[in-house]
């Protein structure tokens, strides 16, 4: 029998349990920045070593996303999602009790395996729960998850591995991991994450990846992957250095930028929330204005990091524009690959991509000597090349559209069960 969302405004208790699990998924994600120090001392590795805990963590993202959704793709979501977090409490729990650094980094390794999947999958199943003219909505609310975590992480793990050392932390995010397996497994609807058995994409093996490849046939699927991976780019290679930015131009003490980073996070959070809203109006205009929105805080910034009161405010602008747009951009994806789950999680590994890039050319610039603000302007540029494709990723929508429903793709379809 065909399950619809009904109308209610209120928010279905298993998008809360989503929530939860990319909150606990999040914490895993940015926690570790802040006790860098403290695992490298007692595994007895380098600071480069203690480095790959992220960067390890960043390429097991990108990989996995496309592996595992690629893998599971014939199963019901609902299934995919605890068994994801089954893989989550793992890793974790490898790296709280990990003896030495090879069994930490595979512990992170493994916990990173379900990050991208269960974000593409995840959003699915939330859009899937709620009516159709709040799926970006939905998609955020689940993100909300992800962006607190953000603002939470650093400080969370600093406090409990300061006062009980970092092990206790990994202890602390197994048990999120535990309540968020529980709370999906009880309160995500089965319909909710049925696969519709009608469509080819729910094929075992080679069959049912192969159409969840077509999908990539489309110009748009990869317009929007490239604006994700630029958009978010820019922003992280211009956050990547944002403590230098604040101690060596702006004159902050290195002891106020943890409440810069929580006023960053704050941003991350609203701007998240608001541009789902938005993007439920009026998707393509709200994700140009959030680029836009994003090149010009850089540069901005960069112009005035010398002064402190512009620099709180442009740190929040900074998480308001650079968050706003990633609701809109995964309903998109996903629209345009006719909902397959192998998109979603491929848009998880382009924002992935992203990060790399952009604090590879945002480290290029101070390494050439042009200053600590250097990567505000490359993150800039990187945004700019970001909104041209999404500019001409609209402009080309509707012919687009015409092209993917001789396809079989029409970008209005959604799953159904």
């Amino acid at each position: 029998m065909t399950n619809q969302a009904n109308g209610s405004r209120r928010m279905p208790a298993g998008l809360v349990a989503l929530t939860l699990g990319s909150f606990g998924i999040g914490l895993t994600e940015f926690v570790i920045a802040g006790l860098l120090p403290q695992v490298s001392r007692s595994l007895a590795v380098s600071e480069a070593a203690a480095g790959w805990l992220i960067s390890g963590y960043a390429l097991s993202v990108a990989v996995g996303a496309i592996v595992v959704t690629a893998a599971t793709s014939g199963l019901s979501r609902k299934s995919v999602l605890v068994g994801l977090m089954a893989l989550f409490v793992a890793g974790n729990l490898l790296s709280a009790v990990a003896s030495g650094y090879p069994v930490m980094l595979l512990g992170r390794v493994v916990a990173a395996l379900c990050h991208g999947s269960f974000f593409g999958i995840g959003s699915l199943v939330a859009r899937r729960m709620v009516p159709p003219e709040r799926a970006s909505r939905a998609v955020a609310v689940m993100f909300a998850g992800l962006t607190l975590a953000n603002v939470l992480g650093v400080p969370f793990g600093a406090l409990v591995g300061e006062r009980w050392g970092w092990r206790a932390t990994f202890w602390a995010i197994t048990a999120i991991g535990v309540l968020a397996l529980i709370s999906i497994a009880a309160l995500v609807p089965g319909w909710a994450g049925a696969v519709d058995r009608t469509h080819p994409s729910a094929a075992s093996g080679l069959n049912g990846l192969r159409v969840q490849l077509r999908a990539f046939r489309s110009a748009q699927v990869w317009l929007t992957l490239a604006a994700t991976a630029l958009g978010y780019g820019g922003m992280f290679g211009a956050f990547s250095y944002i403590a230098y930015t604040f101690t060596r131009v702006t004159g902050f003490s290195s002891a106020d930028v943890a409440w810069l980073l929580v006023v960053y996070g704050s941003g991350l959070v609203i701007g998240n929330l608001a541009g789902g809203r938005a993007a439920d109006g009026d998707r393509d205009r709200t994700l140009i204005v959030s680029l836009a929105g994003l090149t010009v805080t850089l540069i901005a910034f960069g112009l005035l990091a010398g002064s402190p009161v512009a620099s709180v405010v442009l740190v929040f602008l900074l998480g308001f524009f650079g968050f706003a747009g990633v609701p809109g951009m995964i309903t998109r994806v996903t629209d345009y690959a006719n909902g397959v789950p192998l998109a979603a999680s491929a848009n998880v590994s382009a924002s992935n991509v992203g990060n790399a890039l952009g604090a590879w050319l945002g480290g290029l610039a101070i390494s050439a000597g042009l200053g600590y603000t250097a990567p505000l302007y490359a993150g800039a540029a990187i945004v700019l090349a970001g909104l041209a494709v999404m500019t001409v990723s609209a402009r080309r929508a509707p012919a687009q559209a015409a092209d993917l429903d001789d396809a079989g793709l029409s970008p209005d379809a959604t799953p159904t069960t």
